[in-house]
This record gives C-alpha cells, structure tokens and sequence, in this order.
C-alpha cells in the first residue's frame, strides 16, 4: 500500500514540476532589432533577390524542343482534346482456296 502511495506522490511531484512552469507563462520571446540591422539572429528563411545577370535569358528554343500536342490548362479530358485516330481500312476478305475432289 505504502509503494502505491509513494508512486502516485512520485508521479504529482512530476506533474507539479512539469505544468508549474508552463502556467506561469514559459519563456518569452526575445525583443526584436529594429529593421535596419541586416542580422536579425533569426537564421536564413528568405534568400536575396536575384542579380538580373543570374536569370536564364529568353532566347529562340532548342532545335530539339517539340511543344506537346495538346495543353491542358483548361478543365476536360486528354482524350477529349487529341485528334481522333484514322481507323484502318477494313481488309478485303481473302479468297477461299477451291478445293477439288481427290481421286483415287
């Protein structure tokens, strides 16, 4: 019985030391720098812009780039938008052998 106790006012003495801290309002963020100063101490989440001399310049495609058939910016289906395939001429059924009697 006094082991079960024990565990339990273990286990409040935990609880207490772990939501006392967090009740009492935890740590604060630290005062912000003013704008001017280029090192805000917040890491590297925005890269700077780009040079106009870094961007790849516009030019005449590629000999080798073929645009694609159809485009599918608009709603509907890839089937709806490529032309219809020609259907393959029926064959002429072939002609049947004449068979002749065989004689013995």
């Amino acid at each position: 019985m006094l082991t079960i106790a024990g565990v339990h006012l273990l286990a409040l003495g935990c609880v207490a030391v772990l939501v006392v801290p967090a009740l009492r309002g935890g740590q604060s963020l630290p005062p912000r720098r003013s704008d001017s100063d280029p090192d805000d101490g917040w890491g590297n989440d925005r890269r700077p812009p780009l040079n106009p001399g870094d961007l790849p310049g516009g030019g005449i495609p590629l000999a080798d780039a073929i645009p694609a058939r159809v485009r599918l910016r608009e709603h509907g289906r890839l089937r709806e938008r490529l032309p219809q395939r020609e259907r393959r001429p029926a064959r002429q059924p072939g002609r049947l052998p004449v068979r002749e009697p065989a004689h013995f």
